[in-house]
Protein backbone atom coordinates (compact mmCIF):
# COMPACT_ATOMS: atom_id res chain seq x y z
CA UNK A 1 0.00 0.00 0.00
CA UNK A 2 1.27 3.48 -0.92
CA UNK A 3 2.45 5.62 1.61
CA UNK A 4 0.23 8.99 -0.28
CA UNK A 5 -3.57 9.13 0.23
CA UNK A 6 -4.57 12.29 -1.67
CA UNK A 7 -2.69 13.33 -4.56
CA UNK A 8 -4.36 16.58 -6.29
CA UNK A 9 -2.72 17.58 -9.71
CA UNK A 10 -3.52 21.16 -11.96
CA UNK A 11 -6.59 21.47 -10.09
CA UNK A 12 -8.92 24.32 -11.73
CA UNK A 13 -11.86 25.85 -10.69
CA UNK A 14 -13.40 28.68 -11.96
CA UNK A 15 -17.13 30.70 -12.13
CA UNK A 16 -18.68 31.89 -14.46
CA UNK A 17 -20.16 35.67 -13.06
CA UNK A 18 -22.70 37.85 -14.36
CA UNK A 19 -21.53 41.46 -14.76
CA UNK A 20 -22.77 44.73 -13.22
CA UNK A 21 -25.81 45.69 -14.66
CA UNK A 22 -23.89 49.07 -15.90
CA UNK A 23 -21.83 46.99 -17.29
CA UNK A 24 -24.10 44.76 -19.65
CA UNK A 25 -25.26 41.02 -18.84
CA UNK A 26 -22.09 39.68 -20.41
CA UNK A 27 -20.45 36.84 -18.18
CA UNK A 28 -17.15 36.98 -16.74
CA UNK A 29 -14.64 34.33 -15.03
CA UNK A 30 -13.67 34.24 -11.44
CA UNK A 31 -10.42 32.49 -10.95
CA UNK A 32 -11.19 30.76 -8.26
CA UNK A 33 -8.28 27.96 -7.88
CA UNK A 34 -5.61 27.79 -10.85
CA UNK A 35 -3.20 25.07 -11.50
CA UNK A 36 -2.91 23.80 -7.67
CA UNK A 37 -1.45 20.45 -6.86
CA UNK A 38 0.01 19.21 -3.67
CA UNK A 39 -0.03 15.62 -2.04
CA UNK A 40 -0.60 14.42 1.39
CA UNK A 41 0.15 10.88 3.18
CA UNK A 42 -1.18 8.87 5.53
CA UNK A 43 -1.40 10.08 9.19
CA UNK A 44 -0.28 13.51 7.62
CA UNK A 45 -1.83 16.82 7.92
CA UNK A 46 -1.25 19.63 5.12
CA UNK A 47 -1.78 23.23 6.25
CA UNK A 48 -3.32 25.22 3.56
CA UNK A 49 -2.90 29.22 4.77
CA UNK A 50 -3.42 32.20 2.84
CA UNK A 51 -5.53 35.36 2.70
CA UNK A 52 -9.44 35.05 2.65
CA UNK A 53 -10.49 35.04 -0.45
CA UNK A 54 -7.06 32.86 -1.64
CA UNK A 55 -8.98 29.56 -2.81
CA UNK A 56 -8.38 27.54 -0.02
CA UNK A 57 -11.94 26.50 0.90
CA UNK A 58 -12.58 26.02 -2.93
CA UNK A 59 -9.42 23.45 -2.99
CA UNK A 60 -11.34 21.50 -0.51
CA UNK A 61 -14.57 21.42 -1.25
CA UNK A 62 -13.19 20.25 -5.05
CA UNK A 63 -11.23 17.64 -3.65
CA UNK A 64 -14.75 16.20 -2.00
CA UNK A 65 -16.91 17.27 -5.36
CA UNK A 66 -18.77 19.42 -2.71
CA UNK A 67 -18.52 21.83 -6.26
CA UNK A 68 -17.31 20.48 -9.44
CA UNK A 69 -13.31 21.03 -10.14
CA UNK A 70 -13.38 22.84 -13.85
CA UNK A 71 -10.43 20.79 -14.68
CA UNK A 72 -7.59 18.91 -13.15
CA UNK A 73 -7.05 15.25 -11.61
CA UNK A 74 -7.83 14.89 -7.86
CA UNK A 75 -6.88 10.69 -7.10
CA UNK A 76 -7.92 9.20 -3.55
CA UNK A 77 -6.46 5.97 -2.20
CA UNK A 78 -5.37 5.37 -6.33
CA UNK A 79 -8.77 6.30 -7.45
CA UNK A 80 -9.48 9.26 -10.00
CA UNK A 81 -12.58 10.28 -8.15
CA UNK A 82 -13.50 13.17 -11.62
CA UNK A 83 -14.28 9.92 -13.31
CA UNK A 84 -16.22 8.14 -10.45
CA UNK A 85 -20.28 7.90 -11.01
CA UNK A 86 -22.54 8.83 -8.65
CA UNK A 87 -22.76 5.69 -6.80
CA UNK A 88 -18.70 4.83 -6.40
CA UNK A 89 -18.46 8.46 -5.36
CA UNK A 90 -21.35 8.21 -2.63
CA UNK A 91 -19.08 4.59 -1.63
CA UNK A 92 -15.59 6.36 -1.38
CA UNK A 93 -17.10 9.24 0.49
CA UNK A 94 -17.44 7.06 3.58
CA UNK A 95 -13.93 7.46 3.33
CA UNK A 96 -13.35 11.42 3.58
CA UNK A 97 -15.02 13.98 5.62
CA UNK A 98 -15.58 17.68 6.26
CA UNK A 99 -15.70 19.32 9.65
CA UNK A 100 -17.04 23.40 8.73
CA UNK A 101 -15.94 26.61 10.21
CA UNK A 102 -18.98 27.61 11.96
CA UNK A 103 -20.27 24.58 14.18
CA UNK A 104 -23.85 25.81 14.51
CA UNK A 105 -24.64 26.58 11.29
CA UNK A 106 -23.21 23.37 10.42
CA UNK A 107 -25.61 21.30 12.56
CA UNK A 108 -29.75 21.37 12.38
CA UNK A 109 -30.96 22.64 15.09
CA UNK A 110 -34.11 20.54 14.80
CA UNK A 111 -32.10 17.30 15.23
CA UNK A 112 -30.80 16.14 18.73
CA UNK A 113 -26.83 16.04 18.53
CA UNK A 114 -27.74 11.58 18.55
CA UNK A 115 -29.73 11.95 15.13
CA UNK A 116 -27.14 14.27 13.83
CA UNK A 117 -24.10 12.23 14.36
CA UNK A 118 -25.75 9.16 13.40
CA UNK A 119 -27.13 10.59 9.77
CA UNK A 120 -23.67 9.76 8.13
CA UNK A 121 -24.42 6.07 9.06
CA UNK A 122 -27.98 6.05 8.40
CA UNK A 123 -27.13 8.24 4.80
CA UNK A 124 -24.62 5.61 3.49
CA UNK A 125 -27.17 2.28 4.73
CA UNK A 126 -24.68 1.65 7.68
CA UNK A 127 -27.21 -1.78 9.60
CA UNK A 128 -28.27 -2.33 13.13
CA UNK A 129 -28.71 -0.09 16.17
CA UNK A 130 -26.47 3.52 15.86
CA UNK A 131 -26.75 4.39 19.55
CA UNK A 132 -23.75 2.71 20.77
CA UNK A 133 -21.44 3.80 17.68
CA UNK A 134 -22.82 7.43 18.61
CA UNK A 135 -22.14 7.39 22.24
CA UNK A 136 -18.70 5.48 21.24
CA UNK A 137 -18.20 8.80 19.46
CA UNK A 138 -19.06 11.71 21.63
CA UNK A 139 -16.83 9.77 23.97
CA UNK A 140 -14.00 9.64 21.70
CA UNK A 141 -14.11 13.71 21.17
CA UNK A 142 -14.66 14.47 24.98
CA UNK A 143 -18.56 14.57 25.28
CA UNK A 144 -20.75 12.42 27.46
CA UNK A 145 -23.24 9.96 26.53
CA UNK A 146 -26.34 12.19 27.96
CA UNK A 147 -24.91 15.07 25.59
CA UNK A 148 -27.19 12.97 23.05
CA UNK A 149 -30.56 13.56 23.78
CA UNK A 150 -29.74 17.69 23.97
CA UNK A 151 -30.06 20.18 21.20
CA UNK A 152 -27.20 21.96 19.09
CA UNK A 153 -28.59 25.30 20.89
CA UNK A 154 -27.17 23.72 24.35
CA UNK A 155 -24.00 23.69 23.68
CA UNK A 156 -20.76 26.38 23.63
CA UNK A 157 -19.29 26.91 20.66
CA UNK A 158 -15.84 24.76 21.42
CA UNK A 159 -18.69 21.72 22.44
CA UNK A 160 -20.34 22.24 19.34
CA UNK A 161 -17.57 21.89 17.15
CA UNK A 162 -16.99 18.36 18.92
CA UNK A 163 -20.34 17.48 17.98
CA UNK A 164 -19.29 18.38 14.16
CA UNK A 165 -15.94 16.05 14.64
CA UNK A 166 -17.95 13.54 15.66
CA UNK A 167 -20.07 13.18 13.06
CA UNK A 168 -17.26 13.41 10.50
CA UNK A 169 -15.59 10.46 12.94
CA UNK A 170 -18.32 8.45 12.50
CA UNK A 171 -17.79 6.23 8.99
CA UNK A 172 -14.19 5.96 10.00
CA UNK A 173 -13.17 8.24 7.59
CA UNK A 174 -9.28 8.16 6.33
CA UNK A 175 -9.41 11.48 5.43
CA UNK A 176 -10.83 14.63 7.28
CA UNK A 177 -10.82 18.32 5.43
CA UNK A 178 -10.98 20.79 8.46
CA UNK A 179 -12.26 24.41 6.84
CA UNK A 180 -11.05 26.79 9.52
CA UNK A 181 -12.39 24.72 12.63
CA UNK A 182 -11.17 27.06 15.11
CA UNK A 183 -11.31 30.19 13.82
CA UNK A 184 -14.90 30.75 14.99
CA UNK A 185 -13.91 29.51 18.29
CA UNK A 186 -12.54 31.73 21.60
CA UNK A 187 -8.42 31.57 21.65
CA UNK A 188 -8.78 29.34 24.87
CA UNK A 189 -10.98 27.02 23.46
CA UNK A 190 -8.74 26.44 20.15
CA UNK A 191 -5.50 24.72 22.14
CA UNK A 192 -8.58 22.19 23.20
CA UNK A 193 -9.46 21.15 19.83
CA UNK A 194 -6.22 21.30 18.42
CA UNK A 195 -5.26 19.03 21.13
CA UNK A 196 -8.25 16.71 20.16
CA UNK A 197 -7.22 16.86 16.64
CA UNK A 198 -3.58 15.82 17.19
CA UNK A 199 -5.03 12.91 19.87
CA UNK A 200 -7.33 11.64 17.16
CA UNK A 201 -4.94 11.21 14.57
CA UNK A 202 -2.69 9.33 16.89
CA UNK A 203 -5.19 6.78 17.84
CA UNK A 204 -6.78 6.42 14.41
CA UNK A 205 -4.34 7.23 11.53
CA UNK A 206 -6.28 10.21 10.08
CA UNK A 207 -5.18 12.45 7.57
CA UNK A 208 -6.23 16.13 7.19
CA UNK A 209 -6.07 18.94 5.23
CA UNK A 210 -6.25 21.95 7.78
CA UNK A 211 -7.55 24.79 6.00
CA UNK A 212 -6.81 28.16 7.87
CA UNK A 213 -5.43 31.95 7.82
CA UNK A 214 -3.81 31.69 11.28
CA UNK A 215 -0.63 30.53 10.87
CA UNK A 216 0.33 30.20 14.40
CA UNK A 217 -2.50 27.33 14.50
CA UNK A 218 -1.06 25.78 11.54
CA UNK A 219 2.58 25.36 12.61
CA UNK A 220 1.04 23.81 15.42
CA UNK A 221 -0.65 21.02 14.42
CA UNK A 222 0.93 20.42 10.44
CA UNK A 223 3.49 18.43 9.22
CA UNK A 224 3.68 20.06 5.92
CA UNK A 225 2.40 23.88 4.67
CA UNK A 226 1.09 25.19 1.67
CA UNK A 227 0.57 28.75 0.96
CA UNK A 228 -1.89 30.28 -1.27
CA UNK A 229 -2.35 33.59 -3.06
CA UNK A 230 -4.87 34.90 -5.36
CA UNK A 231 -5.56 31.28 -6.49
CA UNK A 232 -1.97 29.55 -6.33
CA UNK A 233 0.29 27.96 -4.21
CA UNK A 234 3.07 30.22 -4.03
CA UNK A 235 4.97 28.21 -1.74
CA UNK A 236 4.96 24.45 -0.46
CA UNK A 237 7.12 22.65 2.14
CA UNK A 238 7.55 21.03 5.20
CA UNK A 239 6.44 22.94 8.41
CA UNK A 240 9.88 23.80 9.79
CA UNK A 241 11.59 24.52 6.72
CA UNK A 242 8.56 27.48 5.81
CA UNK A 243 8.34 28.89 9.05
CA UNK A 244 12.14 28.70 9.69
CA UNK A 245 13.33 29.83 6.25
CA UNK A 246 10.44 31.13 4.27
CA UNK A 247 11.43 31.47 0.63
CA UNK A 248 8.20 33.74 -1.10
CA UNK A 249 7.73 37.44 -0.30
CA UNK A 250 4.40 36.68 0.60
CA UNK A 251 4.85 34.03 3.05
CA UNK A 252 7.77 35.99 4.81
CA UNK A 253 4.97 38.94 4.90
CA UNK A 254 2.40 36.53 6.73
CA UNK A 255 4.71 35.31 9.39
CA UNK A 256 6.09 38.64 10.26
CA UNK A 257 2.41 39.25 10.65
CA UNK A 258 2.37 36.31 13.67
CA UNK A 259 2.97 38.02 17.24
CA UNK A 260 5.87 36.44 19.05
CA UNK A 261 4.97 36.29 22.95
CA UNK A 262 8.17 37.06 23.94
CA UNK A 263 7.78 41.09 24.59
CA UNK A 264 11.73 41.75 23.99
CA UNK A 265 11.59 39.59 20.82
CA UNK A 266 8.43 41.52 19.64
CA UNK A 267 9.75 44.86 19.76
CA UNK A 268 13.09 43.99 18.02
CA UNK A 269 12.02 41.94 14.93
CA UNK A 270 10.84 43.91 11.48
CA UNK A 271 7.58 43.96 10.67
CA UNK A 272 6.83 43.70 6.45
CA UNK A 273 3.78 45.24 5.54
CA UNK A 274 1.87 44.77 2.21
CA UNK A 275 0.60 47.88 0.25
CA UNK A 276 -2.43 48.23 -1.71
CA UNK A 277 -5.45 45.47 -2.00
CA UNK A 278 -5.67 41.58 -3.09
CA UNK A 279 -6.48 42.18 -6.77
CA UNK A 280 -9.54 40.56 -8.41
CA UNK A 281 -9.74 36.92 -9.35
CA UNK A 282 -11.56 38.55 -12.26
CA UNK A 283 -8.69 40.53 -13.73
CA UNK A 284 -5.36 38.73 -12.14
CA UNK A 285 -1.93 40.71 -13.09
CA UNK A 286 -0.02 39.12 -15.91
CA UNK A 287 3.31 37.49 -14.54
CA UNK A 288 3.41 36.67 -10.43
CA UNK A 289 -0.29 37.46 -9.14
CA UNK A 290 2.00 38.85 -5.94
CA UNK A 291 4.21 41.68 -7.86
CA UNK A 292 1.37 43.91 -7.64
CA UNK A 293 2.44 44.20 -3.42
CA UNK A 294 5.92 43.32 -3.51
CA UNK A 295 8.66 45.20 -2.75
CA UNK A 296 11.14 42.94 -4.87
CA UNK A 297 8.99 42.97 -8.08
CA UNK A 298 10.80 43.95 -11.20
CA UNK A 299 9.96 43.92 -14.77
CA UNK A 300 10.32 40.12 -15.22
CA UNK A 301 7.63 39.71 -12.93
CA UNK A 302 4.84 40.87 -15.18
CA UNK A 303 6.13 39.27 -18.01
CA UNK A 304 6.62 35.46 -16.66
CA UNK A 305 4.96 34.10 -14.53
CA UNK A 306 7.05 31.90 -12.19
CA UNK A 307 6.53 28.03 -11.40
CA UNK A 308 7.47 26.13 -8.31
CA UNK A 309 11.38 25.47 -7.79
CA UNK A 310 13.07 23.70 -5.48
CA UNK A 311 14.82 25.76 -2.95
CA UNK A 312 18.13 25.01 -1.04
CA UNK A 313 16.41 25.16 2.24
CA UNK A 314 13.93 22.38 1.29
CA UNK A 315 10.72 23.47 0.28
CA UNK A 316 9.51 25.29 -3.31
CA UNK A 317 7.85 28.37 -3.87
CA UNK A 318 7.63 30.53 -7.34
CA UNK A 319 9.36 33.68 -7.13
CA UNK A 320 12.26 34.93 -9.56
CA UNK A 321 13.69 36.43 -6.86
CA UNK A 322 13.38 33.98 -3.55
CA UNK A 323 14.63 35.27 -0.26
CA UNK A 324 17.95 33.72 0.78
Amino acid sequence: MSDELLNVVNLVKNFQVRRTRNSGSKKRTVQAVTNVSFSINRGQTLGLVGESGSGKTTVGRCILRLIEPTSGQVEFDGEDLGSMKFEELRATRRKMQIVFQDPFASLDPKMTVGSSIAEPLIVQGVPGDHNDKVFELLELVGLSVDHASRFPHEFSGGQRQRIGIARALALNPALIILDEPVSALDVSIQAGILNLFEDLQKKLGISYLFIAHDLSVVRHIADRIAVMYLGKIVEIGDRDSVFDHPTHPYTKALLSAVPVTDPKVERLRSRVTLEGEVPSPMNPPSGCRFRTRCWKAQDICAQQEPVLELRATSQMSACHFPES
